[in-house]
């Protein structure tokens, strides 16, 4: 029995001398003194012992898990020493080196140029409205005279959700929510997201339009053009210049596609505006009369003007995009060169 615990005891020293890192040390614990270790085995054997011998193998057996024991004791407070050298060595911080480059995100073009543009638009007294964008046929076509034969529908392809309702193919509609629900004098701007089945290079199924309303006594044509002038000198410098173009709308009359002298070029004809000096920008007109007297507006005594801007096309002119779908993939090569 004596010379089976010296050899636990040696054999304990080589295991305990090779250990290299904690979890080796606690394995060889485990192997000598756990409840299947070496040593157990042997205090479970003393049964077999005679009982005149027991009390000195009882004593024999205690010393050598005390010898055990202290060995472990000695080689773990060593490999723990050795373990937080380690850490501190992987955890060591140089305060001379230069700090990793974090980088920052920034606001997508057409959140930043519907900021600009609610910015210089409330600078001028106009009051933010959010319309819906599930409306009903009757607010995005009936309301803005646009009765069911009418051909201004063919001019908008409309996603539809039912016979009644759909997805907003202008935030025209919101001024004749806002109409019918305030009485004259209106100034106001609807910022929001509309939906029409168009898909191409410069159009795309969802975009962003900001709808302009003002209604006040005395309201004409040369306030409109006035108010824009004001808001793309603002947008595109002290030189811009305004022209304004027959056009047509059912909710206007008399229409105008409103155009700003290439910021570009100047005027003198560049790619960007075709040659022309000229880029179209949004469309306007005078409120038509039977738009306001169908949100029971007396139109003796009021008038207003619209205006209609596509804040994707804002964004495609003032940061050189050329093809809308850019505005929609997220590519991080693009936004990461776009930051007001």
């Amino acid at each position: 029995m004596k010379e089976k615990l010296q050899a636990i005891r040696e054999k304990a020293i080589a295991s305990i001398g090779e250990a290299k890192d904690l979890n080796t040390l606690n394995e060889v614990r485990q192997e000598l003194l756990g409840k299947k270790g070496e040593l157990t085995a042997v205090l479970k054997g003393m049964k077999d012992v005679a009982p005149e011998d027991r009390p000195t193998v009882g004593q024999w057996v205690n010393e050598a898990r005390e010898f055990i024991e202290g060995h472990l004791a000695e080689a773990n407070k060593k490999l723990q020493s050795k373990a937080l050298e380690i850490r501190y060595e992987a955890e060591k911080i140089d305060v001379t080196m230069p700090a990793d480059e974090v980088k920052r995100g920034n606001l997508h073009p057409v959140s930043l140029v519907r900021n600009e543009l609610s910015d210089i638009f409330t600078s001028m007294g106009f009051e933010v409205f959010e319309g819906n964008e599930i409306e009903t046929d009757y607010y995005n076509f009936t309301a803005l005279n646009t009765p069911d034969d009418h051909p201004a529908r063919d001019m908008q392809d409309t996603f539809y959700l039912s016979p009644e309702f759909l997805l907003r193919t202008q935030t025209s509609s919101g001024q004749i929510h806002v109409m019918e629900a305030k009485k004259p004098p209106i100034k106001i701007i609807s910022p929001g997201k509309v939906f029409r089945s168009d898909d191409d290079a410069t159009h795309s199924p969802m975009f962003s339009q900001m709808e302009g309303l003002v209604v006040d006594k005395g309201i004409n044509l040369c306030d409109l053009k006035g108010i824009l002038e004001t808001f793309l000198k603002k947008l595109f410098g002290d030189g811009s210049k305004t022209r304004l173009r027959p056009s047509y709308f059912p909710f206007t009359e008399p229409s105008v596609e409103v155009d700003v002298s290439c910021f570009q070029c100047q005027g003198k004809g560049c790619k960007l505006c075709k040659g022309t000096g000229w880029i179209e920008v949004l469309g306007a007109g005078v409120v038509n009369k039977k738009v306001l007297e169908g949100c029971g507006i007396d139109t003796d005594e009021y008038s207003g003007y619209a205006f209609g801007i596509g804040l994707e096309r804002i964004a495609m002119l003032k940061y050189g995009i050329n093809n809308i779908k850019l505005l929609f993939e997220s590519d991080l090569r693009v936004l990461s060169q776009l930051d007001d």
